[in-house]
């Protein structure tokens, strides 16, 4: 198969809660939950790029803070390798515009939504690495 696609994720807390996304309805991975981001474009930074998806995706400004970890997953139409960064909010009020739903929650309860196959084992890492 081809080469891995690189996305990007978000690890955005505030006040001890993680903001996580539920994808649409359209989308082949609809219903399941993940760290928002999305696809590295050509000649963008991981960096860049996540400041440029959180502002289409939730209209929010970000700083990226520090890399958290890296996931990949081999999905039916390819392999994603996700690179998971730890973001402060900078600004902006948050209105989704490609999720079904998103939600603030605490990371002691991330394991009781159901997340996207490559997203999981940055759920497992935060729980387990982030005490709050």
């Amino acid at each position: 198969m081809g080469v891995a696609i690189d996305v990007v994720a978000a690890i955005l807390i505030n006040n001890d809660k993680v903001l996580i996304a539920q994808r649409g309805e359209k989308d082949p991975l609809a219903g399941y939950w993940e760290f928002p981001g999305g696809k590295i474009e050509a000649g963008e930074s991981p960096e860049q790029s996540l400041i440029r998806e959180m502002q289409e995706e939730f209209c929010i400004d970000v700083e990226v803070k520090e890399f958290f970890g890296s996931s990949t997953f081999k999905y039916e139409k390819g392999t994603v390798r996700l690179l998971a960064y730890i973001c402060n909010w900078k600004g902006g009020a948050i209105s989704s515009t490609v999720h079904h739903d998103y939600t603030w929650i605490e990371i002691n309860k991330l394991d009781q939504y159901n997340f996207a196959p490559a997203d999981r084992p940055l759920v497992e890492k935060l729980r387990t690495e982030h005490k709050y």
